[in-house]
């Protein structure tokens, strides 16, 4: 009986030994998952869905109310903001909608009224709730909380990776865009970036310039201009990252091939609107290949030269023509400037953004279908054939 007790005894401490080792193992797999590094770019999406849900629930309310009458009009657009939404909630598994599409939970910073989104990596706080302003019924009010919401979502490039920095870009381009259908010609310009020691100057993301010329219905680019602020390109002559020097010079051809295009577009037009906005969109393309050569030249890469002789992507023979030449031109540079977004350092991602919506305004303006994501890759199927835009001959 005392063999027996003993024995006990042995196989009793080893299982409390093996409880105790098991106990600490589990509490150093516990610590090691909560000191886990979380997604950097959680807060950017969580911002990013709240801002198009509360877009989502003003279209809701307009149509269902006084722009009933514009349903045709307005559905096609809140399908685009679907779109926006799902790309924005991948990795957000409680950010699932309710079937009318939206969850409901907008806040004060996230609202289509609101300035912009709030820099916590929460997107509802309490400190603004009693600021939030009144709910958007018209499609006037309707136009005005896009630009605004396009306005915002530049906010947040400088914190989102990559390629989240060139989505919210697109989608910024694509609120543009139904800002202007909508009625709402207010330029959009970037919210000035928090403050750094190399950013003192006053921010003012191109508000003159071809964003801001190209985002007007009723005028299209008349003046050049570039982007002297911070986030601009011209802000910094710092060495260029790896991989943003080759990126700055496909956009630098873009434009010189842009430059040469629109000097056959309008030579093709007749002397109407439609030249007066062909030759400013000229200059505007010859300001961004400045730009983007100062940029290059400033970091002590030596900027691509214009080729002797361009290929057209097809004849141009009349002002039809010339008009589809340039909407071509357009809509190709918005897959340059996605590139760009993507490939600058984090505080220049605001002037390829800019630039970005610019030609995605133009193209639409010149007749392109345009597209819910400006700047991404759309489906082979769905591209356009041809030339990226006028090619080199010599």
């Amino acid at each position: 009986m005392q063999r027996r007790r003993r024995r006990t005894t042995l196989a009793l401490g080893l299982l409390a030994a093996a409880a105790v080792l098991t106990a600490c193992t589990g509490s150093h797999h516990k610590d090691g998952d909560e000191q886990r590094p979380a997604d950097p770019d959680l807060p950017v999406r969580t911002r990013a869905v709240a801002a198009t849900d509360a877009l989502l629930a003003a279209y809701d309310t307009v149509i269902a109310g006084p722009g009933a009458g514009r349903a045709g009009e307005l559905q096609p657009l809140r399908a685009e903001l679907l779109r926006h939404r799902a790309a924005f909630a991948e990795g957000l598994p409680s950010a699932a909608p309710t079937a009318g599409g939206s969850t409901g939970a907008s806040s004060s910073t996230g609202s289509p009224g609101g300035s912009g989104p709030a820099g916590g990596a929460t997107a509802t706080t309490t400190a603004t709730a009693s600021a939030e302003p009144a709910a958007v019924t018209t499609v006037a009010e309707l136009g005005a909380a896009e630009r605004r919401t396009a306005q915002a979502r530049l906010a947040d490039l400088p914190a989102a990776s990559p390629d989240l920095a060139r989505l919210l870009a697109a989608v910024s381009a694509s609120d543009a865009l139904h800002a202007v259908a909508l009625g709402d010609t207010t330029p959009v310009t970037a919210p000035a970036p928090a403050p750094t020691a190399a950013a003192s100057a006053p921010a003012s993301a191109s508000a003159s310039g071809p964003a801001a010329a190209s985002s007007s219905a009723a005028t299209s680019p008349t003046t050049p201009a570039t982007t002297t602020g911070p986030g601009s390109p011209a802000a910094s002559a710092a060495p260029l990252p790896d991989g943003t020097a080759a990126a700055l010079q496909s956009a630098l051809a873009a434009e010189h091939a842009a430059v040469y295009g629109y000097g056959v577009v309008g030579a093709r037009l007749p002397d109407d609107q439609q030249r007066t906005d062909a030759r400013a969109a000229f200059a505007t393309h010859e300001a961004r290949r400045d730009t983007w050569r100062r940029l290059l030249a400033g970091a002590g890469a030596t900027p691509g030269a214009a080729a002797a002789g361009y290929q057209l992507p097809f004849a141009v023979a009349d002002a039809a023509g010339a008009a589809r030449l340039a909407a071509h031109i357009e809509a190709r540079l918005t897959d340059v400037y996605g590139e760009l977004v993507a490939a600058l350092p984090a505080d220049r991602r605001v002037a390829a953004a800019d630039a970005l919506r610019g030609t995605a305004l133009q193209a639409r303006r010149w007749g392109s279908a345009g597209t819910a994501f400006p700047g991404l890759p759309e489906p082979a199927a769905a591209s356009p054939s041809g030339p990226a835009a006028p090619t080199p001959t010599g």
